[in-house]
């Protein structure tokens, strides 16, 4: 069957479709993206460890975290393509996308434990002595915290009415609101790294400054690769929007891609409470 949908459509699938039979469509991009991150995580150890010893050279390290993600964002536009361009030339999955909303559901459910294992390490820090020193000079409450915050909670409602216009067959309306959320979080994504700038560049605070700084970075860097992601993922649906691929009865994809930017706007909210005016509450820096 996979060969027949190859000829027909020119994909170049990694695995056949129809295996195990009866379980729906199989792939060999989740391995792939699960192996780059693996990559990743490896080539960071290594590189903190060639850093601390002499064991193995820092640049093995960063080669091979470099490697990672190559393979990682590889991984992750095959799975892309897999499950959202073959999706649209198939006419809708054998359930009518059943499957599609469980595995997001499913991949949300080990994001809540990706971030969960983020928050319970800053909140063993915090338990510790809080000081001054372990914060940027200039402090974290930020304008670009706040312009970040707004357009993140703002990008949330945009979804929301484009997939409801989309159900009422506006479709001028429903493209609307797609780019209007994709610039949001790109306009987002652009304000985090000028953040990361001016922390790390102009203040001298960076990964290496404390126990603080390690758990602001990581838990505001897997965001930011998130939000990256579904900064991608928008776009997909902004290219297909275009071409006039949804409408009011097809919109499998728009839906879970939904679920999976109000999950991303849920946790920034909740990291903005927590790390950024929890971890200045107290101090000097506090508006309180």
């Amino acid at each position: 069957m996979a060969t027949e949908e190859n000829e027909d459509h020119g994909h170049f699938l990694p695995a056949v479709r129809d295996w195990p039979r009866g379980y729906g469509e199989a792939s060999w991009w989740p391995f792939v993206t699960a192996i780059g991150l693996l990559v990743v995580y490896t080539g960071a150890s290594l590189y903190v460890i060639g850093h601390g010893t002499d064991l193995v050279s820092p640049n093995v390290g960063l080669g091979a975290f470099v490697a990672g993600w190559a393979v990682t964002v590889l991984g992750m536009l095959g799975w892309l393509y897999q499950a959202f361009v073959v999706d649209f030339w198939d006419r809708g999955s054998h359930n009518g996308g059943a499957s599609l909303r469980l595995g997001m559901l499913l991949f949300l459910g080990t994001d809540i434990a990706t971030f969960g294992a983020g928050f319970a390490y800053y909140f063993f820090i915090r338990t510790g002595g809080w000081h001054t020193e372990y914060l940027p000079e200039s402090g974290l409450l930020t304008s670009v915290l706040v312009i970040n915050t707004v357009l993140l909670v703002f990008s949330s409602f945009t979804i929301h009415w484009a997939e409801g216009q989309l159900q009422k067959g506006n479709h001028q309306r429903f493209i609307q609101g797609l780019l209007v959320t994709f610039l949001c979080g790109i306009v987002f994504i652009g304000g985090q790294i000028y953040e990361y700038y001016e922390f790390i560049v102009h203040e001298g605070f960076t990964l290496t400054s404390g126990v603080f700084a390690s758990g602001f970075f990581g838990l505001t860097g897997i965001h930011g690769i998130h939000v990256s992601f579904g900064a991608l993922l928008l776009g997909t649906l902004l290219v297909r929007a275009l071409r006039g691929q949804y409408d009011a009865d097809r919109h499998v994809s728009v839906t879970t891609v939904s679920w999976y930017w109000h999950f991303v706007d849920a946790i920034w909210l909740f990291l903005v409470a927590v790390v950024y005016i929890g971890s200045v509450f107290g101090t000097e820096f506090s508006p309180f």
